[in-house]
């Protein structure tokens, strides 16, 4: 979040907080305080200087609310329109209306999520964590390493806080409204409750408090985490990649969705094999099957699953 601070501050949100919460300077006979005119040789000056820890808060919050909002509707749409599968939105168990009710569960959930984190995040700005900002300080061989240990970590800790959540005691009130979505669409990456939000990205804000990460690597890789939390859901059911023995892809997830208590990892199966709770994706297994036998009875597809064309009235 520092990156992103700094190099907003100087673009943007110095003029902001200068024009909203102005400076004050003695200026008057009276010896009360009034408004600073800067010269329009000096840069316009705010009561709250950048380290000014309410500042940092605002911004921090604004940041990350148009961030993930931006990430989520180009990346939701992108995959929606250009990956998934509208045929999925046939089968039995697609909800009505339900793009419409992802959306508005992401967005509910997104405030909520943000102001969260925002102890992690403010303390990040705030010199607390152990990012840091020159490569040499850890050398090159480093800056690959803790790009490894970064997902190893996360990739175990969720697989856990994944699967616990799905316990009975914990299921029906934190993580059972993702599982609305039996078929979802990449719409439904953020649809959840926040607090199942927050927990399951903990593993991400916790790691720069115990590894030393370089700033704009780390920056870069919660941004491609975010992004990834979307790709999973696009409903892709390829099936037979040699890839998809240790990737935890999208088919991996549909499957998690539709069975509820296999795939639970993040990134790969590793942790999934090995605890016994992986279900490799097979063509018999994809959901687009069902689809496919509704838009029949409809008279939508043939036997292949090719659309009907519509004889036009003479």
């Amino acid at each position: 979040m520092d990156v992103a601070l700094e190099i907003l501050d100087p673009l943007v949100l110095d003029k902001a907080y200068a024009y909203f919460v102005p400076a004050a300077t003695i200026s008057n006979s009276t010896g009360l305080p009034s408004l600073d005119v800067p010269s329009s040789s000096s840069p316009p000056e705010s009561a709250w200087p950048r380290d000014n820890i309410l500042r940092q808060c605002i911004s921090i919050l604004v940041i990350t609310q148009l961030g993930a909002s931006m990430l989520y509707w180009i990346f939701s749409a992108l995959s929606y329109y250009f990956i998934f599968d509208r045929r999925l939105e046939y089968h039995p168990r697609f909800l009505k209306n339900q793009v419409r009710q992802e959306i508005v569960s992401s967005m509910k959930a997104v405030p909520w999520i943000n102001i969260m984190t925002l102890p992690f995040f403010l303390a990040e700005v705030r010199g607390k964590s152990f990012l840091y900002t020159n490569v040499e300080d850890y050398g090159w061989a480093w800056l690959g390493i803790s790009t490894v240990v970064f997902m190893i970590w996360n990739d175990f800790l969720i697989y856990w806080i994944h699967r616990l959540e799905h316990h009975p005691s914990v299921y029906k009130y934190v993580h059972k409204p993702h599982h609305k979505w039996i078929i979802p669409t990449p719409w439904a990456a953020l649809a959840f409750h926040p607090l199942d939000g927050y927990v399951q990205s903990l593993p991400y804000h916790i790691f720069v408090f115990v590894f030393p990460v370089q700033k704009y690597l780390y920056m870069t890789l919660f941004i491609l985490v975010q992004i990834w939390t979307i790709f999973i859901h696009d409903g892709d059911m390829i099936s037979g990649h040699w890839l998809e023995k240790y990737i935890n892809s999208p088919a991996h997830h549909t499957l998690h969705h539709i069975y509820f208590t296999v795939n639970y990892g993040q990134y790969f199966t590793w942790a999934d094999s090995y605890f016994d709770s992986h279900r490799p994706p097979r063509p018999e297994l994809d959901p687009l099957i069902e689809a496919l036998k509704v838009m029949r009875a409809k008279g939508l597809v043939d036997e292949k699953g090719n659309p009907i064309q519509k004889k036009k009235k003479e």
